[in-house]
């Protein structure tokens, strides 16, 4: 009795669903949006608040020897940090604000990030099949899990590496590095946060499959040739040495081979439909 409730009740419900409007729609996006506003907005005022903690604990640390990269650096790899030769500067009248503004509102959408997509995913649910619901379960947590693995992975590997890399490279001694805090806060905030968006890679791949788009045959035949490409993203994010290459390579060649075994199980419950 109490399942043929439900299922009475999930009908009626997809019923209104399908008989809203496009001004409905629209409406019930609106208040979507302004839900994720308001949540970014939280966030960022309570991190506008400790700016200067946030700021000197997770920014400028990264030129400190001891930050824990280094660290694990020096004792697993045997590369270690004496000193990083930087220093800060702004040059307008309005840089340290602006940054310390930019980075609240980025901490925001990063820290909202479960609860932006979710809103995104409860908008866009209504109108896929239940097969496709139910196939698409759990993408909530799954994606917000992946996003923050790579905002971790961009902290605490790649941003650590470019810090280093181009606060140690000198052409000659007579020229000092003094950065920008516009320039070394910019670099660190787009490494961190599309680290974390290259890691949704299995998502996509899973999204792709889905659609046919590709497959995992097609994902294995052109493995050799992704390894290429992969090798070109992490020159393009990491200091041009071979170390940081591999080292950013190899988590992205692990989401690569992620995504073919999520193409592999869109393909099983492809074929077991069919076969029903």
């Amino acid at each position: 009795m109490g399942n043929f409730l439900s299922d009475s009740l999930l009908l009626q419900r997809m019923n209104e669903e399908k008989n809203m409007s496009f001004l409905d729609h629209l409406e019930e996006l609106r208040w979507r949006l302004v839900r994720i506003a308001i949540s970014i907005l939280v966030i960022a005022t309570v991190l506008f608040i400790y700016q200067e903690w946030i700021i000197r604990t997770f920014f400028i640390a990264m030129v400190n020897p001891n930050f824990i990269s280094f660290r694990m650096m020096c004792e697993w790899f045997n590369v270690c940090i004496s000193k990083i030769p930087v220093s800060f500067q702004s040059t307008t009248m309005s840089g340290q604000f602006s940054y310390a503004l930019m980075m609240s509102i980025m901490g925001g959408i990063v820290l909202s990030f479960p609860f932006i997509f979710y809103q995104i995913w409860s908008f866009v649910k209504p109108g896929l099949k239940q097969n496709e619901r139910s196939m698409a379960s759990g993408i909530v947590f799954y994606v917000s899990v992946l996003f923050f693995l790579g905002i971790l992975f961009g902290y605490f590997v790649v941003a650590p590496l470019t810090v280093q890399f181009f606060g140690s490279y000198k052409i000659t001694d007579q020229i000092e590095n003094q950065f920008t805090i516009s320039s070394y806060m910019s670099t660190i905030i787009s490494t961190v946060f599309w680290s974390g968006v290259l890691f949704l890679l299995p998502v996509v791949t899973y999204i792709f499959a889905k659609l046919g788009v590709i497959t995992s045959e097609f994902l294995r035949k052109y493995r050799k040739h992704s390894i290429i490409v992969v090798l070109i993203i992490a020159a393009a994010i990491t200091p041009p040495d071979l170390i940081s290459q591999i080292i950013v390579s190899i988590p992205i060649m692990i989401l690569y081979e992620i995504g073919i075994l999520a193409a592999v199980r869109v393909e099983k419950n492809r074929k077991k439909k069919e076969v029903s």
